[in-house]
């Protein structure tokens, strides 16, 4: 098992790189404490960031969102994180840029506490076996719903919101299954724990409208090289009753990349022409050149 305070290599925090195990963060800290804390995942392949200016905006607009602005411009953590990224001195790996509210203040509000930031890189596998994810992974209903955007801050890429996620894959793993699939607060298929969700119906692509979860890069990326082969997309409302009716479902995620569903509860699916194209395709995407992956998304 990985430990992850335990490595060798740098981590950048707070202006400068420092090694990996002098990094720490106080019990105190806000960001533990109350959840004030917003991260992002991306990965890198063959040396590159994939999808850097879009990871870096969605970091700085989640702080936003909880009230606080990250002390660096976009450029200095784009820098930060090519300078991490060359440090570590892998070719593929997994990228966390990190945002918090420090321990200078210590209670619900805490507006004059420091704003942290920290990436960190190292070498992280298929996010499923490989094996799962050709097959097809298998999902469990999830025991908690995304809640409305009137009750929590749905659009950030906020910590707290993923201790529900935290809970589902649990209760999924224990029975079995791969991960879970949540449904949001109206009874409505939302995602995964950690990916946007796709079914494939008579050859037309329906995924649930992101009005509580976000609309994830590599959502975007994937709908992209869908349309580039005329599939059509129906972004809408999709009720739990509908999936019997899907022939294939896949789910999009930087850390799932596009990866197969082969059961849902009781349902078995199996991996179509369609998800094939979208795995293969958006695999040849993440590898191609900045200026051709800047063209095709």
């Amino acid at each position: 098992m990985l430990n992850f305070d335990d490595q060798d290599g740098q981590i950048w925090y707070d202006g400068a790189l420092h090694d990996w195990r002098d990094v720490k963060l106080h019990v105190l800290s806000h960001g533990l404490h109350y959840g004030s804390c917003v991260f992002e995942g991306e990965r890198v392949y063959n040396g590159r960031v994939f999808k850097l200016r879009e990871h870096t905006e969605r970091l700085i607009k989640s702080a936003e969102t909880l009230g606080f602005e990250i002390p660096y411009s976009l450029e200095e953590i784009e820098q930060a994180t090519l300078s991490t990224v060359e440090a570590q001195g892998f070719a593929d790996a997994y990228v966390r840029p990190v945002a918090w509210r420090g321990s200078e203040m210590m209670g619900v509000s805490a507006q004059q506490s420091k704003i942290h930031l920290s990436i960190a890189v190292w070498e992280w596998p298929s996010y499923f076996s490989p094996e799962a994810r050709m097959q097809g992974i298998k999902l469990k209903w999830a025991p908690y719903k995304r809640p409305s955007p009137e009750c929590a801050p749905v659009h950030s890429k906020a910590a707290g919101l993923y201790m529900i996620c935290t809970l589902s894959k649990h209760a999924a793993e224990a029975e079995g299954f791969d991960d879970a699939l949540m449904l949001d607060w109206r009874g409505q298929v939302a995602e995964t724990t950690g990916a946007n969700f796709f079914m494939v119906i008579d050859g037309v692509i329906h995924t649930p409208t992101p009005d509580c979860f976000l609309d994830g890069i590599t959502r975007r990326s994937v709908m992209a090289l869908a349309r580039k082969h005329g599939i059509d997309i129906i972004e809408r409302a999709i009720m739990p009753d509908e999936l019997s009716n899907a022939d294939e479902i896949f789910v999009t995620g930087t850390a799932a990349e596009v990866t197969p569903v082969g059961q849902i509860a009781d349902m078995k699916f199996t991996v179509g022409p369609i998800t094939k194209t979208l795995l293969e395709d958006y695999d040849g995407l993440v590898r191609e050149p900045a200026d051709a992956e800047n063209s095709a998304a």
